[in-house]
């Protein structure tokens, strides 16, 4: 980033289903054998091939200039091995090409959990302290081919953001 450029801190809250309705759904785990309702990932799959994989980051930490979303799919993400993480997001929003920079939202996700972004949420992350995390991630065989819609807040708005907790 330029030297003009301006770095905005971004608080990060724990996540809950209540505080991140606006931009998905928080999944917890739940008995064996307890029957399909609200509760549960309401997914968006049905453009293409899903596609479940764990993916290895490194070297992640807190900051970020730019953000994404799918407009044909819901995303999940979850760490592997009980590791916390931190994801920014900002909700949907369909009639403009870039989000919305006062919605923009931060949050610590639990390493016992994991999110469901819904169709359009813009995000950015998942980034965490630690030197490597496994992720999960479900989404469309073809989502960062097809589906991956990119904001670059450096170029557009001369910002970056950092998550602080």
């Amino acid at each position: 980033m330029t030297s003009s450029g301006t770095v905005q801190q971004l608080k990060a809250q724990w996540v809950t289903p209540e505080n991140f309705f606006r931009y998905g759904q928080v999944i917890f785990p739940s008995r064996d054998g307890k029957l399909f309702d609200h509760e549960d990932a309401q997914l968006v799959l049905d453009k293409g091939t899903p596609r479940f994989y764990i993916m290895h980051l490194q070297g992640r930490g807190r900051k970020f200039h730019n953000i994404t979303r799918h407009r044909l799919c819901t995303q999940c993400l979850g760490s592997l091995e009980g590791k916390d993480w931190y994801v920014a997001v900002c909700p949907p929003n369909d009639t403009v090409k870039k989000p919305n920079l006062g919605d923009i939202a931060a949050f610590r996700i639990p390493g016992n959990c994991f999110i469901k972004l819904a169709v359009g949420t813009w995000h950015a992350g998942p980034y965490f302290d630690h030197d490597a995390v496994d992720f999960y991630n479900l989404e469309l065989s073809d989502t960062n081919i097809v589906d991956h819609f990119t904001y670059n807040l450096r170029q557009s708005e001369n910002l970056e953001f950092k998550i602080v907790f």
